[in-house]
């Protein structure tokens, strides 16, 4: 009874909230956790299967527990995804508790969107009013990159969650000094490392420098608090990489994307340092791959270099990369305003910043913001728009924070002048973003600044308007400030998103390669087709610039046809005596096996990886698996990038964005693409090969160890096609060419 009693007891207090807190506080948590979860997870069925990389892995562990532990691209295990599985995991046990469907893979990453805004919300009323937590949990609901990676199946959404749940437990450690939490926050980033590796580890430096300074314990007590700390990211984050190093190669998967089939390889190199120095791997070929822009082909400037594009996905480098065409509307509406009010407000509190809460938080919140918005600015590889998701915590943070201190200030004139600059800048900036979709709502640019400039005016003059007046001017610029991105939120909701490299909000003008060539490489623009959904290539809206590229953001980067399901009678013809092969089917790339394996429910393998690239097989090794019986289709034009042929199958004489020159790629763009395109052109076997410019690979070479050069689509991935080719029977079924490979010609 007394149980009962409890749990009762326990229920009224979540329903009331704290004790000191005014009656409307509770109601008004719960209506914003509940707004979030509805707009996060209406219509998710329409994404289909999002990213059809991650999804087929969940697939794979669906069925696989050692698929589940590694996070394998296929059920019998040969290769893994390009990232640590914890992300997967939790996809994993859902799609094995409700079965695999878009519902039950999406669904957990609303959820940890929901959990991120309530534990944002936690981390600021523990120092700050119920008002401040309230304006930050929706300033991060509302920004459209969050809204954008909480509805798709990345790895971003939990990285984003543990890292704030990091900070939730660093904010609890600098109130007392506790090492428990402390530890905990160590822990939380330690997963969050087994999530997306080096990524994690951006906020560490802000971590440090606060706690170091601002804990009030003294400075032998807080560097062995660091000391052990580090022990517990180093332990937390490195066990599964132990066991993943220690087991041998033969008795796991190859560790995707990475060039040596090594997991330390994958962290430095791939997904480490890589991403900031543009010497990267893993990525159609690597550090290795010869430097291409389109200045080789009388273009622009953005170029393929290291393997990973060299900032090409995001738009060029620099300190105002976040405010530049790419990441702008992503993120970046109320970064001048938060940075104002960050000034402001440790301006005003400075004399007490040893011991003042504000300005501690402002300095952990800024910094996180700053080194990682350095990270994202000045990063020379693959950078892509949606990793600024990791940024919206700590803007989110900086608004509620000082819109709190500085209106509980409001009676001095420069506290007053913090709130009219910041909702200035806001205004301001959202009319410049709003303007680069001209004729998307003309009429809200205009409304935002016209309203937002009289209400900072209004707050100026402040107590001279009267109390109600000067109230109402202060919740219209609150109004207006998140009107911007709340109409992108709301775009980026009712519109799907398919693809490796998807974007929020309505098309942009001049956007490069971060959210692909209108639906990505594969340059037909229609919306990916999972289960429950049907390509539609209506939605692309007209070039709004002349000589610039239109983006609808509902496909992205390398989705293309990567993403549309095969016919029926490929289907059928796969599943066919499936339970005699170890893989039904091998083809070159992930965008080409993962659509495959999903609408089979039968492993296929991905020979090269993601994009292709990786040199996990030789071509002794693939005749090996052939005479074992272990595969029994080759799908030399798979659907991946564009679809059969390449980047544009439908093409012979692509463009790039603005340009109304041939892209003299032969084969259909390049070489007929990542996926298995032919031997013809300078670019054989439908990849960045050996005929280009620099390259070392002999593609005439292919016995040789794996790693030693630049294989992919090229080298290895050519000779295995053109082997298979030579000499196995076709079978045509549904406009794809399928090889059987238990079918050699006569006389061979």
């Amino acid at each position: 009874m007394s149980t009962l009693q409890s749990r009762r007891q326990g229920f009224r207090t979540f329903l009331r909230g704290r004790p000191e807190d005014a009656q409307w506080v509770r109601p008004a948590l719960i209506a914003l956790l509940l707004l979030t979860g509805v707009a996060y997870i209406w219509g998710l069925d329409q994404s289909g299967w999002s990213n059809s990389f991650y999804s087929a892995a969940v697939q794979a562990a669906a069925k696989s527990w050692k698929a589940f532990f590694f996070g394998s691209l296929d059920a019998s295990n040969y290769i893994t995804v390009d990232k640590p599985p914890a992300s997967l995991w939790i996809m994993d046990l859902s799609a094995r508790i409700f079965g695999l469907n878009s519902w039950s893979i999406l669904v957990p990453e609303a959820l940890e969107g929901v959990a991120c805004v309530w534990v944002l919300y936690s981390t600021i009323r523990r120092w700050f009013s119920p008002g401040a937590a309230l304006l930050a949990g929706a300033v991060l609901a509302t920004t459209p990159v969050a809204a954008l990676m909480f509805r798709f199946n990345n790895p971003d959404a939990l990285l984003v969650l543990l890292l704030t749940s990091s900070a939730y437990a660093l904010t609890r450690s600098l109130e007392a000094g506790k090492t428990k939490w402390l530890m905990l926050a160590s822990v939380l980033i330690g997963f969050g490392f087994l999530t997306k590796m080096l990524a994690a580890f951006l906020v560490v430096p802000a971590f440090v420098v606060v706690y170091l300074v601002f804990s009030p314990m003294s400075l032998r007590r807080r560097l062995v608090q660091i000391i052990m700390s580090a022990i517990a990211v180093v332990v937390s984050a490195g066990w599964w990489v132990a066991i993943v190093q220690l087991i041998p190669a033969a008795d796991r998967p190859y560790i995707g994307s990475s060039q040596n089939n090594s997991i330390l390889n994958l962290i430095f190199g791939y997904n480490g340092l890589g991403r900031l120095s543009g010497n990267e791997s893993g990525m159609a070929g690597g550090g290795g791959t010869p430097k291409l822009t389109y200045d080789s082909i009388g273009g622009s400037t953005h170029a393929f270099t290291g393997g990973g594009m060299s900032g090409g996905f995001s738009g060029a480098t620099g300190l105002f990369r976040l405010f530049a065409t790419d990441m702008g509307g992503q993120i970046s509406w109320l970064i001048p305003g938060a940075l104002i009010l960050f000034v402001i407000t440790v301006w005003i509190v400075r004399r007490k910043w040893r011991t003042d809460r504000a300005f501690q938080a402002m300095i952990l919140w800024v910094l996180s913001l700053v080194v990682t918005g350095l990270a994202f600015s000045l990063g020379q590889g693959i950078i892509h728009t949606y990793y600024t998701i990791a940024l919206a915590p700590s803007v989110a943070a900086l608004v509620g924070i000082g819109v709190d201190v500085l209106w509980r200030r409001k009676n001095e004139f420069i506290a007053r002048g913090g709130l009219a600059g910041a909702t200035l800048a806001t205004v301001v900036w959202s009319y410049v973003l709003l303007n680069r979709t001209p004729t998307w709502y003309p009429w809200l640019r205009f409304s935002i600044l016209v309203v937002g400039i009289i209400a900072a005016v209004a707050i100026v003059i402040g107590a001279k308007l009267g109390r109600r007046w000067f109230g109402g001017a202060a919740v219209a610029a609150m109004i207006v400030g998140l009107a911007g991105p709340m109409a992108y939120t709301l775009d980026t909701v009712a519109t799907p998103h398919t693809g490796s490299t998807p974007s929020a909000g309505p098309a942009v003008s001049s956007m490069t390669f971060g959210g692909g060539f209108k639906g990505g490489f594969g340059g037909n623009g229609a919306v990916g087709v999972g289960p429950g959904t049907t390509g539609d290539s209506s939605r692309s809206l007209p070039a709004e610039a002349s000589g610039a590229t239109t983006l609808r953001n509902n496909t992205g980067g390398f989705s293309g046809r990567g993403d549309t399901t095969p016919s029926e009678a490929v289907v059928k013809l796969l599943q066919k005596d499936a339970s005699h092969y170890t893989w039904v089917a091998a083809t070159t790339s992930a965008m080409s096996s993962a659509p495959y394996q999903l609408a089979s429910g039968e492993p296929v393998m991905a020979i090269g990886g993601f994009s292709g690239s990786d040199p996990a097989m030789t071509l002794s090794e693939f005749k090996q698996y052939v005479s074992e019986g272990k595969i029994h289709y080759y799908i030399a034009d798979g659907m991946g990038a564009g679809g059969p042929g390449g980047f544009s199958g439908r093409n012979t004489s692509n463009t790039f964005p603005g340009r109304g020159t041939s892209s003299e790629f032969p084969g259909g763009g390049m070489a007929g693409g990542f996926p298995g395109g032919s031997a013809s052109g300078e670019l054989p076997g439908g990849g960045m090969g050996s005929a280009l410019p620099g390259s070392e690979v002999n593609s005439n070479s292919p016995e040789g160890a794996r790693g030693s050069n630049f294989q992919g689509v090229g080298g290895s991935g050519t000779a295995i096609t053109n082997w298979v080719k030579n000499n196995f029977k076709t079978v045509s079924v549904g406009g794809v060419t399928l090889y059987d490979l238990t079918q050699p010609k006569s006389g061979k």
